[in-house]
């Protein structure tokens, strides 16, 4: 089992856990109040800093119930912490594009995220020609 140091920045937002002790990802909360109109953007504070493990990097993205509950979008789809975004100020934010005029209250759940091991190392062979089957392009599957 990995380790992680973890620094909080207040005591206002419930402490990191797994939900139902059991999932791949960790809910990360809003640290801070943030009232946004329609079309805001803000970084969202989630009053959490962290030492990854080496060779590690975090996946932030919005829970499932976040645009329903919140109304928001996250700006870049998803947050990648790389494991050098780890000092005692670095802390975690989503970044957010509000759809209409919204909420966010401190320990809400707004995002989760998960730790991943970095890419490995790969060399690029360049190729003339390709071997495997043609399944005829981008969305090439059609409807259903």
């Amino acid at each position: 089992m990995e380790t992680i140091k973890i620094k909080y920045f207040t005591d206002q937002i419930d402490k990191l856990e797994y939900i139902d002790g059991k999932s791949d990802w960790i809910d990360l909360r809003a640290s801070e109040d943030v009232t946004l109109k329609a079309g805001d953007f803000a970084l969202i504070p989630l009053g959490v800093a962290m030492e990854l493990p080496a060779g590690y990097e975090a996946h932030i993205v919005p829970r499932s119930s976040t645009y329903k509950n919140f109304g928001v979008i996250q700006a870049n789809h998803c947050g990648i912490v790389d494991g050098s975004y780890c000092g005692d100020n670095d802390m975690w934010r989503m970044p957010v594009i509000a759809m209409r005029d919204t909420e966010i209250h401190v320990n809400d759940r707004i995002c989760q995220f998960r730790i991943m091991k970095n890419q490995p190392q790969i060399q690029f062979n360049e190729v003339e020609k390709l071997m495997g089957k043609d399944r005829g392009g981008f969305g090439s599957t059609g409807k259903q």
